[in-house]
């Protein structure tokens, strides 16, 4: 077989570079493979690296002689150390392996010289260019300071986020018997150190702090000495008075490195230079060996450089993609340390581990049951309930656990009345399990209406059919809550109903539709909104109050006002969509004006004995629109007028948004609602696992998780989530009509003979 990429130029000589080079001359000894590093071979950065099972796996599989190399030099551990406030909690069955960055660079370039591999140390690499020209394939190692990158910018097209901590690699010259975590709260604000072994006689310490902590304290005009000196007493129950050391250790900020396009001609993209992930995952070293072993693969499998340069990033972008956004969630859970300082130990230890959201509350209870025992004893859970079936009082209402049906626009109703779909619909879901379930936006006025198919409830008739809807809950379910969510479409109505055209205006018999700013919500496709003189807010108020008194007498037990999404409340928030310069634009507090009056409204005619919660965009995924920060300001002014949650969502508010998606991607802002400012929320986004649930809710991070899809696919969803824990108690009751069916059917034949003995030859 002909393999592509004969000659070979490697840029960089970490231990991503060499494992490709080892690789590509394994797999075909005939091939030049030259590797250019400007350091020498025992000059390198950092102390330990940290590698999976699974890589090593992949590197055992790859190249036997590598992972036999390596072996000899591991350190293995299983536990991980917390350490806050002069107590310490250990959770083990962790699995780690490591060993010092030199003695991986010795390793590989033992099997360079093996295997006919050139190394060129202290010689720095022609440009990326110059090489293409003259090799087959050349292979861009060169750090996440990547000059092949900057040079082709152009072609790689990168974005590199600057984050607010900053850290310092440094060693310790002792073995550490776990994986430290310690905080460290000082005068100045929070630092943290990450720690673990690497040898026998010697500790990688990583020591992090917002930049603001940083330079209070002075770090900024200390030297390395100094430094490591004024580090090594911040933490004493891992540190013992025992002193720290650099290796030409800075104080740096974390960059993620995002890169468009991963190749450029036949030059290609490995490790840092490609991507960056937090080192609080220890994915670093990881994702460069795994890119080594996928772009070997696909250069052995691909008939030509070009095909088999898109196959390696085609493999490698999700799985890079991945790690990424739990690196992402690491990263912001150490910069905002401080809001979960005062969290009590066990639960600041679970919310810990559990960051990234990688590892969960079941794959944390299978690697250490007894640790996971102790958390949930310390959080009042009752022993053998999962901690989703926990009750919660949410202001005068106790729901029986801490599952919602979201709120889910079906599209399905004749001039704003629920019919039977809509019974059939919220009834078979509050025979699920789950302790709320949400009607879709219920609409208060014709021209409120996102569709000619949405809910409305600006009439009496409307009134009766809703009272039908929450009778069947409360007769056929009555541990069921039923809650109701009232909202205007603003800019976003008069449109086709979803599987017509999402968010496509009607071909005719379209309605005027009113906004705070005169902004269509998709320019030139959209219907121009008219903007909303100040004499008509009170018409939309007394709209919102008319709806809710009728929603009172339709016997909802909950009420939520949707200021949400980009419609007509949400309008007024975002700065990119309300551009008023009366008293109901402006700065935050003008934009805030109109949906506090109306929660305000709400709140006065709404049954004190019934909770009133409001759902929020907490960020727009654009540029100039509401961030993080502001989103905490308007959940605690929410919470002032009269809201007893915040149901915190994300985005929909303007069309170019570019959100972040991923498994559970908006929780991070329910959290830092609940941690920094107090306030109960529920949690929603890409929730789809029961163990998902409940990790937010013992970790701290939510109250009640809102899940929407998976119960399109599930209507119970929560009794089966029940049934797949075993749990069977109050938080969980099966409908008597359904109680026969309570346990999963079993799959197949189970009755075979066990093999119980295996007879030699």
């Amino acid at each position: 077989m002909t393999r592509p990429a004969r000659r070979v130029a490697v840029i960089g000589g970490g231990p991503g570079g060499l494992y490709a080079a080892v690789l590509l001359k394994r797999l075909a000894p005939a091939r030049d493979i030259t590797v250019f590093e400007r350091n020498g071979p025992e000059e390198t950065f950092g102390f330990g690296v940290v590698l999976s099972d699974e890589t090593l796996g992949g590197i055992e599989h790859a190249d036997p002689a590598v992972y036999t190399a390596l072996g000899a030099e591991f350190v293995h551990w299983d536990d991980i150390d917390i350490t806050h406030r002069g107590r310490t909690l250990t959770s083990g069955g962790h699995g780690f392996s490591a060993l010092g960055r030199r003695q991986l660079l010795a390793v590989l370039h033992d099997r360079c010289r093996t295997l006919g591999v050139r190394l060129r140390f202290r010689t720095e690499a022609p440009p990326a260019a110059l090489l293409a020209a003259d090799y087959d394939l050349v292979i861009a190692a060169d750090g996440v300071h990547s000059t092949t990158r900057t040079a082709h910018a152009e072609a790689f097209r990168p974005r590199i986020t600057r984050h607010g901590c900053r850290y310092i690699w440094l060693a310790a010259g002792f073995a550490l018997d776990s994986f430290r975590f310690e905080i460290a709260e000082t005068p100045h604000g929070i630092a943290q150190l990450h720690a673990y072994p690497y040898a026998g006689d010697a500790s990688t310490v990583i020591v992090e702090m917002r930049e603001e902590v940083w330079r209070a304290a002075g770090l900024d005009r200390l030297d390395e000495a100094a430094s490591a000196a004024h580090c090594a007493a911040l933490f004493p129950h891992t540190l013992d008075g025992r002193p720290l050391r650099g290796n030409d250790s800075q104080w740096t900020a974390f960059r993620t490195v995002v890169n468009e396009r991963w190749s450029h001609g036949n030059t290609v993209l490995i490790g840092d230079a490609a991507h960056t992930a937090h080192f609080s995952i220890g994915s670093g070293t990881k994702l460069a060996v795994e890119d080594a072993l996928a772009l070997a693969a696909c250069l052995e499998e691909h008939p030509d450089v070009p095909s088999a340069l898109a196959a390696y990033e085609a493999e490698r972008r999700p799985v890079v993609r991945s790690t990424q956004r739990a690196a992402r969630a690491s990263l912001e859970w150490f910069e905002d340390l401080a809001v979960y300082a005062d969290q009590p130990p066990y639960q600041f230890a679970f919310n810990l581990l559990t960051r990234s959201r990688r590892v969960t509350h079941d794959n944390l209870r299978l690697r250490d049951p007894g640790f996971v025992s102790g958390v949930e004893r310390a959080a009042g859970v009752p022993e053998g309930t999962p901690p989703m079936f926990t009750p919660f009082r949410l202001g005068p209402l106790t729901l029986r656990n801490r599952v919602v049906v979201s709120a889910m626009d079906m599209y399905s109703a004749e001039d704003g009345l629920p019919g039977d779909f809509h019974l059939v619909h919220l009834g078979a879901r509050a025979l699920g399990g789950a302790g709320l379930v949400m009607t879709e936006m219920v609409c208060v006025s014709p021209e409120g209406r996102i569709t000619p198919g949405c809910t409305g409830l600006w009439n009496s008739r409307q009134q009766d059919g809703w009272r039908r809807i929450t009778d069947f809950v409360h007769t056929r379910s009555p541990d069921t809550a039923i809650g109701i969510q009232l909202g205007h479409s603003g800019r976003k109505g008069s449109t086709r109903l979803m599987w017509e055209g999402m968010d496509d205006p009607l071909p005719d018999g379209n309605w005027p539709l009113v906004a705070p700013s005169p902004l269509p919500y998709r320019p030139g496709i959209s219907q121009l909104p008219k903007e909303l003189e100040r004499h008509e807010l009170a018409a939309l108020r007394r709209q919102f109050t008319d709806a809710a008194r009728r929603a009172a007498t339709a016997g909802f037990d909950l009420l939520e006002l949707h200021c949400a999404h980009g419609y007509l409340l949400s309008g007024f928030l975002s700065p990119l969509t309300n551009l008023r310069t009366d008293a109901y634009g402006g700065d935050l507090d003008g934009r805030l004006r109109f949906p506090l009056e109306v929660l305000d409204a709400v709140r006065e005619i709404w049954p004190d004995d019934r909770p009133l919660t409001v759902r929020i965009s907490a960020t727009d995924w654009a540029e100039g629109g509401m961030t993080g920060e502001d989103a905490v300001a308007v959940a605690r002014a929410l919470t002032v007028h009269g809201a007893d949650a915040v149901d915190v969502s994300t985005g929909q508010v303007v069309s170019d948004e570019q959100p972040e998606y991923g498994r559970s991607f908006q929780t991070p802002y329910a959290d830092r609602i609940r941690n920094s400012a107090g306030i109960p929320v529920v949690a929603v986004g890409a929730l789809s696992s029961w163990d998902d649930v409940n990790s937010l809710i013992l970790a701290g991070r939510a109250d009640l998780c809102a899940l929407g899809r998976p119960h399109l696919y599930d209507p119970h969803w929560t009794l089966h989530a029940a049934a797949d824990q075993g749990y069977q108690g109050p938080g969980a009751p099966w409908p008597q009509p359904y109680r026969a069916g309570s346990r999963k059917p079993p799959a197949g034949r189970t009755d075979a003979p066990r093999p119980r003995l295996t007879l030699g030859r």
